[in-house]
């Protein structure tokens, strides 16, 4: 296959468009260029050809991974699921699909090492986020789980969680709207809370506080 033509993309900054003489244009990165020596005429054999559609696919999802990132923070392995997934993926074979996942876990990590995932800052995040909506523990602990942090971050992110009854207490006034606390409405209200994350100890002392100042 010959390489007819090579230019630099006008749109995207490092991206170079490399036209083939059937009538192929693979989109690939100023270090792809550099690493397979190309150059206008070029006779590229079978394996410089999968090279290069395999660096054109690891270029793509850069660019998606950037997307995602600046939409919202993520962790690694949160961003490497969202990377792995394509549509139409049952037009893929095992084969490809193992590609994929590969290719999305080393972006994934290139990402992290250059510093735009960082797991630790992530699980604080997530933490203060699902804090301030009124969870408790429990709920942030399924959130850290569900977005893929590592569970070495948990405990160190959990210490900035505010636990006090406080917290809880308004949650439960909130959920009241002002009415007499009655033992029914507190079954509902206890319920409510178990939902978002909260202990049943810490709920039963808090209702049986609010129970008592009623009477």
């Amino acid at each position: 296959m010959k390489l007819l033509k090579l230019e630099p993309s006008s749109r995207i900054e490092g991206r170079w468009l490399v036209w083939l003489d059937d009538g192929t244009l693979l989109r690939v990165g100023e270090a792809d260029v550099v690493s397979f020596s190309l150059y206008a005429g070029m006779e590229l054999d079978e394996e410089q050809l999968e090279g290069l559609r395999q660096a054109q696919e690891q270029a793509k999802m850069k660019h998606k991974a950037l997307t995602l990132l600046s939409t919202r923070p993520m962790s690694q392995r949160e961003l490497e699921r969202k990377l792995s997934t394509r549509p139409r993926r049952g037009e893929q074979t095992e084969e490809q699909q193992e590609q994929q996942r590969d290719m999305a876990q080393q972006v994934a990590q290139r990402m992290a090492q250059v510093g735009l995932v960082n797991d630790r800052e992530y699980a604080s995040t997530v933490v203060r986020h699902y804090s301030r909506k009124g969870y408790g523990p429990a709920k942030i602990r399924d959130e850290l789980y569900r977005r893929g942090v590592p569970r070495e971050f948990w405990d160190e992110a959990m210490e900035e969680l505010d636990q006090g009854d406080e917290k809880l207490r308004a949650l439960v006034e909130k959920k009241l709207r002002g009415a007499v606390p009655t033992r029914e409405g507190l079954k509902k209200v206890s319920a409510y809370l178990a939902r978002r994350g909260f202990g049943w100890e810490e709920i039963s002392r808090v209702l049986r506080e609010v129970e008592q100042e009623a009477e």
